[in-house]
Formats: C-alpha cells, structure tokens, sequence
C-alpha cells in the first residue's frame, strides 16, 4: 500500500503539471483546410459556396472522428499500457460512472480477494455526494481518476470553455476528497470534442480510452462480456467495466470480475492501477 500511494502521489504531482500540447492530425488539418479556405475566398470569391461547403464537410468530419472512441486523429489517446508495463506482464483493470455505493464496496471486495488494483474514473458529482467511498478507494491501493463532472451526454459538444470549467472542477472536487489531482481523463462513454486535447495539456492529464471493453451497461450476458474482455488478452491491454447499476438491476460487472480478474491471473499477469502501470 505505502509503495502504491507513493508512486500514485509522484505521478499525480508530475502529471497535473501542465503540458505543450501537441495537436493531432485532424486539427492540423483542419488548420490547413481553414487557412487555404481564406486564401481562396481572398483570391476567388465567386467560388465561396464550394469553400463553405469544404469548411463545413470538414466540420463534420471532426465530429465523427470524436464520436471514435479509440481514435488519436485529435490528439494523444492511450489504449495501451506503456512498454515497460508490458515486460512486467501487467494490465489495467478500469471502471467507469461510480462510485456507487452499492455497487462499488463488492467491487472492491472481489479485487481484495485477487489481490488486484484497479482505476477507478469516477463521475465528480457522484464522488462529492460519497467522498467516504472514493477515500475508501484510495485507502486499498487503487487511483482515482476523472470522468468528468457530471458525464453530460452533451459533453462531445462542449466547446473550449465548457470543458475546461467541467474537467477543472471535476479536478478541483476530487482532490478535495483525495487529496491529490487525477492524472488520467476519459470521456463520457468516450465521446470527444476538438478542443479536448488542448484542455488535457493545459490540466496536465492523460486521455485514456482502452484496449478493450466489455459493453457491460448494454449487455444483460456475463459469458458474452467476458468474452469481449479476454479475446487475445496480453499483456498491456487496458480493460473496461463500469461500477454502477443499470436499471437498477444488479451490474453485469460483479459476476465478470472474477472470472476476468483469474484469467488474468492464469496467464501470469497481474492488475494494476494505471499509476502503477505507469511507473
């Protein structure tokens, strides 16, 4: 444990540090495609309903792209763990939309009984109204990271202001129930906006999607889940389950963890956190 919040603390320090961010394919050409559209209706003004059309096409293609949840056309995105991580035969095990307080405890009673660690990217507002769980989190070992403030549906919409006051706040709720800043952000349900990427510079976080996920919040199948999560798991591969109810029906996640977490176990790997796995 001391060895887990201690890495866990250095790696929060480091990352909320803020970063020069490096746009991603798509914005620089987007950049171009903006840049020659104002050449040309300088130059050729009578061809400004084709360049409006051209601005607007790519308008769309940007939103598409956002709506890629494993994409890295619009900046860094980490679907794998680093290479070090790898030879050390480890993998992420993250959940999604909590902490709940029903569902969360029996999550992390299944991970105390393999011991295994976890990330939890947890949803600000819901973390403020259980900070006892989220500390209770931390205590056995496992990271706490942001899922945003209220995972708004609109959230790939946001423009630049939007979304820095959502993350920052996010930042700033959880820190005051931790103690320290998250390193790592993911999208809700892992839709983006453009103007993401600059923000997680600006905020020093790292954007992180996954290898793999288990569709377990539209899945009423344990089997089919599973199978999702295990089909060519290595190591490396970051994992996706969410901690919530759906309907308040008991989640698929609490019958997958198990079986998932001794698959992992049987080939020789072993769950970490993504601080850890960072190392």
């Amino acid at each position: 444990m001391g060895e887990a919040a201690g890495v866990n603390t250095v790696l929060h320090e480091a990352e909320e540090r803020p970063r020069t961010w490096h746009p991603g394919v798509a914005i620089w050409v987007t950049g171009v495609v903006h840049i020659c559209a104002l050449g040309l209706l300088l130059t050729q003004p009578q061809w400004w309903p084709s360049i409006v059309s051209a601005i607007v096409v790519n308008h769309v293609l940007l939103g598409l792209i956002g709506l890629w949840p494993r994409s890295r056309l619009l900046g860094a995105n980490m679907l794998r763990l680093p290479n070090a991580a790898i030879k050390r035969g480890e993998i992420a095990v993250t959940f999604d939309d909590g902490p709940d307080p029903e569902v969360t405890p029996k999550v992390l009673d299944i991970l105390d009984a393999h011991s295994a660690k976890a990330s939890f990217f947890v949803i600000a507002e819901k973390a403020a109204q259980h900070p006892a769980l989220v500390r209770e989190i931390v205590k056995r070992g496992h990271s706490i990271e942001n899922h945003s403030r209220r995972h708004s549906s609109c959230f790939a919409l946001f423009g630049w202001s939007a979304l820095k006051q959502d993350v920052g706040t996010a930042q700033e709720i959880i820190k005051r129930i931790t103690g320290r800043s998250p390193a790592f952000f993911r999208a809700p349900m892992g839709l983006r906006s453009p103007m993401l990427d600059p923000v997680m510079a600006i905020m020093g976080l790292r954007y992180t999607a996954w290898t793999r996920r288990g569709f377990d919040t539209v899945t009423r199948d344990p089997a089919a889940v599973l199978r999702r999560l295990t089909r060519n798991l290595a190591a490396g591969d970051i994992l996706l389950l969410h901690d919530r109810r759906c309907l308040d029906e008991q989640p698929i996640a609490l019958e997958v963890l198990p079986p998932l977490l001794e698959q992992i176990e049987a080939k020789g790997l072993r769950a970490v956190s993504l601080p850890l796995a960072m190392q």
